[in-house]
Formats: structure tokens, sequence, C-alpha cells
């Protein structure tokens, strides 16, 4: 299973929050979803995280992807 967390822009509550994880979950192989509005990040776990199919959930939900930040939490920082 693999992690990775991503940038959102324009989440500004709870329920901004929610509305972006329930587009995700809806991803096949996703596993986990964790988003927070007050950072901005996406954690999302699964069997396979396709990044594209990520960035066109955010966007159904009403937001801007802003891309991945990390592959899992604690490791090296990188920008996609």
């Amino acid at each position: 299973m693999s992690a990775k967390i991503f940038l959102v822009e324009g989440m500004k509550c709870k329920n901004c929050s929610s509305h972006v994880e329930k587009e995700i979950k809806q991803i096949q192989g996703i596993k986990d979803v964790e988003a927070d509005f007050t950072t901005g990040q996406v954690s999302v776990k699964g069997d396979h995280v396709n990044e594209e199919m990520i960035k066109l959930a955010v966007e159904k939900a009403g937001y801007r992807f802003k891309g991945a930040t990390k592959s899992s939490p604690g490791s090296d920082l990188w920008l996609s």
C-alpha cells in the first residue's frame, strides 16, 4: 500500500474537507483519505495512489489541486 500527501487549495471548513474526502474515496483502490482544511493537506492511502485520479476528484469536488508533497509522513519532501 502506498501513501501520499497532496496540497489542495480552497478548503475553508470541515464540510469542505468532507467533500474532498468523499470524492477521493470513490476512486478504486483508495483505502483511507484524511483532508485537513487548516493545512490544505490531503493524506491518501491505497493500493495504487494515482495522482491524476486524485487531481480529477479534487477538481470535481470544486477545489484546486496543487500537487503532491510527501510520499508518506516522515519521508523527504518532494514536489511533483
